[in-house]
C-alpha cells in the first residue's frame, strides 16, 4: 500500500478521533484532559503488548529497553503535545483548536527536508519529488496555515463575548494549540529521521507502534495514579459517561499505526497531508457539532481537498 492511501487513512482516522476528543472534555471537569490521556495511553499498551507477544520479529528485553531509549525523543515530544491538545480542547472550539495545532504538519516537513538535504538522502529536490507532489504539499501547507490564522482572527473577535464563560481566559487559550504545534512539530521531525533508513536507528514500523504505545501506557499509569491521589478515589474508565474517551483512544490509535507506516514510505510528503486531518475535524464539527464555519474557512477546506486530490494524482502517475 503506497503513503498516500496510509497519509488518507491516518487523516480520516485522527479527524475522529478530533471529535470524540472534543465530546470528552469538559470545562468544568478539572482533570478531563489527563482522563483522555489515561484511555489512550491504555488502547496503546494493550495493542503494543499484542504486537509484542504475536509479532514474528520478536525483540529481546535489551533490544526493548535500547529502542525505547531511541525512540524517547519522539514519543515523550508526542505525548507532551497530545495532553496539552486536550487542555486545550477544555476552552476552545474544536474547529479553533484542531488547524492551529496543525500547523505542525508544514513545520516539521520544512525541518525533514533540510534534514534530509544535509546528510545527502536528498540530493536533488526535483528528482526526489515531482511537480504535482510540490504543488499540492504547497496548496495544503498554505491551506492548512491560512486556516489556522482564521481560527486565530476568529478567536480573537469572540473575546469580547464575556458573558460566555468559554473565552474567559482570553488569549491565554490559544497558548494550548500553540504549544501543541511546538511539540508535535519536534516529534513528527524526529519520527521522520528515526523512521529513515539513512538515519542508522533501524527501527521498524511495528517498533515504532510498539515503543510509543508502551510509553504512553506508563505515562497513562502514572496519571491514573496521579488521579487517585488528587481526587482521593480510583478513576473508573469504564463508565458510561467515559465512554466517548474510549472512541477517542480507538480513532487514535488507528491513525496512529497508518501515520507509521505512512511516514516510513514518504516522511516529507506525508506530515503536511496527516496534518491536514484539521480538515476533517473542521467539518465534523459543522455537521455533528454545530459549530459554525465562516467563508474563510470553507475556501481553507476546499484547498485542503485539492492539494490531496493533487497528491493523489501524482501518486497514481508515479505507480503507472
Amino acid at each position: 500500500m503506497s503513503w498516500f492511501i496510509f497519509a488518507l487513512l491516518c487523516t480520516l482516522f485522527w479527524g475522529f478521533a478530533d471529535l470524540f476528543y472534543k465530546k470528552s472534555s469538559d470545562e468544568n471537569e478539572k482533570y478531563s484532559h489527563l482522563k483522555i490521556a489515561v484511555w489512550v495511553g491504555m488502547i496503546m499498551g494493550v495493542c503494543s503488548i499484542l504486537l509484542l507477544i504475536f509479532s514474528d520479529d520478536k525483540m529481546t528485553l535489551s533490544a526493548l529497553l535500547s529502542n525505547a531509549v531511541k525512540y524517547l525523543p519522539a514519543s515523550l515530544s508526542y505525548i507532551i503535545s497530545m495532553v496539552i491538545g486536550y487542555a486545550g480542547l477544555r476552552y476552545l472550539e474544536l474547529s479553533i483548536v484542531s488547524p492551529v495545532q496543525n500547523a505542525s504538519g508544514a513545520l516539521s516537513a520544512v525541518v525533514m527536508l533540510l534534514y534530509f538535504i544535509l546528510i545527502g538522502r536528498i540530493n536533488n529536490f526535483f528528482d526526489e519529488f515531482s511537480v504535482l507532489d510540490i504543488i499540492g504539499t504547497v496548496i495544503i501547507v498554505f491551506a492548512v496555515i491560512s486556516l489556522a490564522i482564521v481560527e486565530h482572527n476568529l478567536y480573537q473577535k469572540t473575546l469580547t463575548k464575556k458573558e460566555n464563560s468559554k473565552y474567559r481566559y482570553g488569549a491565554l487559550a490559544l497558548l494550548f494549540p500553540l504549544l501543541y504545534c511546538v511539540f508535535d512539530t519536534i516529534g513528527t521531525a524526529a519520527d521522520g529521521i528515526i523512521l529513515s533508513d539513512s538515519s542508522g536507528l533501524s527501527l521498524s514500523e511495528i517498533d515504532v507502534i510498539i515503543l510509543y504505545g508502551l510509553t504512553f501506557f506508563l505515562v497513562s499509569v502514572a496519571l491514573y495514579v496521579f488521579l487517585f491521589v488528587k481526587e482521593k478515589k480510583p478513576y473508573n474508565p469504564f463508565s458510561k459517561s467515559e465512554l466517548p474517551k474510549m472512541s477517542a483512544a480507538i480513532c487514535e490509535e488507528g491513525g496512529q499505526v497508518f501515520y507509521v507506516f505512512a511516514m516510513a514510505r514518504n516522511p516529507v510528503l506525508s506530515a503536511p497531508m496527516v496534518a491536514s486531518y484539521c480538515i476533517v475535524s473542521v467539518i465534523l464539527s459543522k455537521i455533528l457539532l454545530k459549530e459554525k464555519l465562516t467563508t474563510s474557512q470553507y475556501s481553507c477546506v476546499l484547498f485542503v481537498i485539492l492539494g490531496i486530490v493533487i497528491l493523489g494524482v501524482s501518486e497514481g502517475i508515479s505507480n503507472i
